[in-house]
């Protein structure tokens, strides 16, 4: 069929044609959202689930509700072996400049811009990565003591001050969340907890991996009561049935349905291969309706586009014992799987694996689900690995 008109869209953070199963999480942004505005308590959000579930999308659409309500929203992504303090400050620059503009001094909105410098001055000690530069004065006592889990909230609530002053609201939306660490993740659930107290017009809303919801936790106690953890997980079949037929429909074409029950058992609901299989089945079709024969075609072609993309540039990160240890996890299945059964896969001591196994959490890898088990971040990488990885190689 016409590959002009393929209305599919494998890519990194590319909206889906249609945003299927995920209504509720945006209603529940859309109401935080208007709540925090008129000065309401409302929990912060914190998108959780693996790779390829749509969670940039959700933050992208999240970003143009926040906007229509009239906030000023930046969105910003932590990532990894990047501080906190250093995707932070651009960030807020850029939202103290729009609440300085206008024909009415903003005392606020200057007094933001002071305990700004002050942060990114006394932060640069110990956080050499800040690039921005502030030159112009400080405001003392505010945001300048070096400690960041003092000084963060100082500065959201000068932010937060500022945006009431001008009558509006802000929002920091935040993606890959779990690459914080403790103590940053501390000082930013401070930093809201301040804000709420205060009933001040700023919102957090983020996403990470499934671990972001044990960081949370450890790094303060009280945690779960200031964020709401929404999961996005695969998709149902009614729910990918709507994400595949509705965009061919838009076109002219559709699926019929044993087409797209293939489809959902191959890519056992996941939005991302949805996305991929839909747009090689669309293009190894004759017409209208794109059916089964379409789909086994496409196969070969989207497992091999996705092991050469969306898989490989994880596994292109690893080392060579984490490579063994996620083949050893792939043997197992998809998992999760007990720690102690992967290092007998591998014939070594649970013991020993602990450093490899901490790495690829960092690496955002792997997570776990309860003690002592480890699943992948990453749905279906237990047959890329069986794929790329002869067991002989373990």
């Amino acid at each position: 069929m016409d590959p002009i008109s393929n209305p599919f869209a494998p890519g990194a953070g590319s909206p889906p044609p249609e945003l299927a199963g995920r209504e509720t999480i945006l209603m529940d942004a859309e109401v935080a959202l208007a709540r925090v505005a008129r000065g309401r308590a409302a929990k912060s959000l914190m998108i959780v689930g693996l790779r390829g579930v749509g969670k940039t999308v959700l933050l992208n659409r999240i970003q143009l509700i926040a906007e229509s309500q009239g906030y000023f929203a930046e969105l910003l992504e932590a990532p990894e072996n990047k501080s906190l303090p250093a995707m932070l400050a651009p960030a807020l620059r850029s939202l103290i400049l729009k609440l300085d503009r206008g024909e009415q001094v903003s005392n606020a909105a200057r007094r933001a811009f002071r305990a700004l410098r002050s942060f990114a001055r006394v932060v640069k000690v110990k956080y050499a990565d800040i690039e921005i530069s502030l030159d112009g004065e400080t405001e003392p006592g505010v945001a300048d003591s070096g400690d960041l889990e003092a000084d963060l909230p100082d500065l959201l609530v000068a932010v937060g001050e500022a945006a009431r002053e001008r009558g509006t609201a802000v929002a920091l939306i935040m993606d890959e969340l779990q690459y914080l660490d403790e103590i940053e993740m501390s000082a930013l659930i401070v930093g809201m907890h301040r804000v709420s107290q205060k009933q001040l017009p700023l919102v957090l809303l983020g996403a990470g991996l499934p671990q972001l919801v044990g960081l949370t936790g450890r790094s303060k106690s009280y945690a779960e009561r200031l964020f709401a953890f929404p999961q996005a997980g695969p998709l149902t079949l009614p729910e990918a049935r709507l994400a595949l037929q509705a965009p061919a429909e838009q076109e002219g074409a559709r699926f019929t349905e044993p087409a797209l029950r293939r489809i959902y058992e191959l890519t056992e609901g996941y939005p991302y291969f949805l996305q991929e299989w839909g747009y090689h089945a669309w293009l190894n079709a004759s017409g209208s309706p794109i059916g089964t024969e379409a789909v086994d075609a496409a196969t070969p072609r989207a497992i091999a586009a996705l092991d050469q993309s969306f898989f490989r540039v994880r596994f292109d990160r690893l080392t060579p014992s984490e490579k063994r240890y996620l083949r050893a996890m792939a043997e197992l299945g998809a998992g999760p799987h007990r720690s102690g059964d992967i290092a007998t896969g591998l014939g070594v001591k649970v013991t020993s694996t602990g450093p490899v196994r901490a790495s690829l959490i960092g690496k955002g890898m792997v997570y776990s689900p309860a003690h002592g088990d480890t699943g992948f971040t990453v749905p279906l990488f237990d047959r890329f690995m069986r794929r790329i990885m002869p067991q002989s190689d373990l």
